[in-house]
């Protein structure tokens, strides 16, 4: 069986031989980088599995990767920082990232998010489309399209999107999304959910979505 493939791009070359050892221990195939622009290069080079990037680095930070990255691929993303402020992190998912984590952290924690982006951003075994209205989600293969259209949704994007039309009609709070796809602890702020919404909205274009004010979400026509 073929290893997973993951880039980790890190200017820290204590932390970067680290991360590279632990990763490897675990049975994944790693490469490394020492910047962003390093990084890229590497990735337009080969294909990878995960992407784990520090935030600031010389030249090209985290988020500038980040959004470089989605403007051709899917491709999930780990984002590692020193900084902890709500702002920062925002940030870290307005430019499409799939999770963050901030520095000092366990490894035994990131090896536990590694494995649930890993998880999320494979197309399911049996898949199935969902639709609502001009909206059509293929679980199989973990694409969204409005009126035929491909939208280029992250993985928690998507997974987001999933879980609101699988509960047409119903609140989905916002503490269940994150329990549903993160499938861990999360001891930041539950906000973080509504910036992957307008996110949704601004690349569907759909007034379906709904926010119920201090609860969660729904959609409904």
């Amino acid at each position: 069986m073929v290893s997973e493939r993951i880039l980790v791009m890190e200017d820290d070359e204590a932390i970067r031989q680290l991360l590279e050892q632990f990763l490897s221990s675990q049975g994944y195939s790693v490469t490394s980088a020492a910047d962003g622009i390093e990084g890229l290069q590497l990735w337009n080079k080969d294909s990878y599995d995960l992407i784990i990037s520090d935030v600031m680095m010389p030249s090209l930070s985290g988020y500038d990767v980040v959004r470089i990255l989605r403007q051709q691929s899917n491709v999930p993303v780990i984002l590692l920082t020193a900084l902890s402020e709500e702002e920062q992190q925002i940030e870290g998912f307005d430019s499409g990232t799939d999770d963050y984590m901030t520095k000092p952290f366990s490894y035994k924690l990131l090896i536990k998010r590694v494995q649930a982006v890993l998880r999320r951003s494979k197309p399911a075994q049996t898949g199935s489309w969902l639709e609502f209205e001009e909206l059509r989600l293929d679980t199989d293969s973990y694409n969204a399209y409005v009126d035929g259209v491909s939208v280029g949704l992250t993985t928690k994007e998507f997974e987001i999107l999933q879980a609101l039309v699988e509960q047409a009609g119903k609140i989905v709070t916002r503490e269940q999304l994150l329990d549903k796809l993160w499938g861990y602890d999360y001891y930041g702020d539950t906000r973080i959910i509504d910036t992957h919404l307008k996110n949704i909205r601004k690349k569907t274009n759909m007034p379906y979505i709904k926010t119920v004010k201090g609860v969660g979400y729904k959609i409904e026509r």
